[in-house]
């Protein structure tokens, strides 16, 4: 993987890591202020889907089935805790998600359980194959929540008036 100390490689990604944890942590106390729309819960898993670009790269490929695990972690386990701390109220004809006390702890948390884990991995496979892994991970993981969020916001959200279709 080029000329790239690995070991600065880690510490980079850990802070990167740290960073995004912080950022997401931030955007979501800020969009507690402002009504919940379809666009605002596909847009991040739609964004983050660009990440699978990172394939292209040789040094980051590895098993499909490692990709599955990957995956099947992040939907069944690291979603979990997302689902559960996030809760949606209606005010004023609009869903709003309720603001969460636990959600900061959770994904520091999780950040946690993930840096633990990649230390782990990363005794077994390279720091761009991990890198990959975690991605994917978390992939299924933003996934699975916002799945979670659609289904719950479409139940919150009354169904519009349909157009009648024209005649003749």
């Amino acid at each position: 993987m080029g000329n790239i100390n690995p070991s600065l490689l880690h510490v980079g990604s850990t802070l990167g890591a740290v960073f995004m944890a912080l950022m997401v942590i931030f955007i979501r106390l800020k969009a507690s202020a402002r009504p919940v729309t379809i666009r605002k819960i596909w847009i991040p898993p739609l964004g983050m889907s660009t990440g699978f670009a990172m394939f292209v790269v040789p040094e980051v490929r590895f098993p499909w089935w490692w990709a599955v695990a990957a995956f099947l972690v992040g939907w069944f386990i690291f979603a979990y805790p997302l689902i559960r701390s996030t809760k949606f109220e209606a005010r004023e004809g609009l869903v709003y998600a309720r603001r969460s006390k636990s959600f900061a702890f959770i994904l520091l948390g999780l950040l946690l359980i993930r840096t633990v884990l990649h230390e782990f991995i990363n005794q077994y496979v390279s720091i761009p194959q991990s890198g990959g892994l975690f991605f994917i991970l978390a992939f299924g993981m933003i996934l699975h929540w916002r799945v979670f969020m659609y289904k719950r916001y479409i139940r919150m959200v009354p169904p519009q008036t349909p157009i009648p279709e024209p005649r003749g």
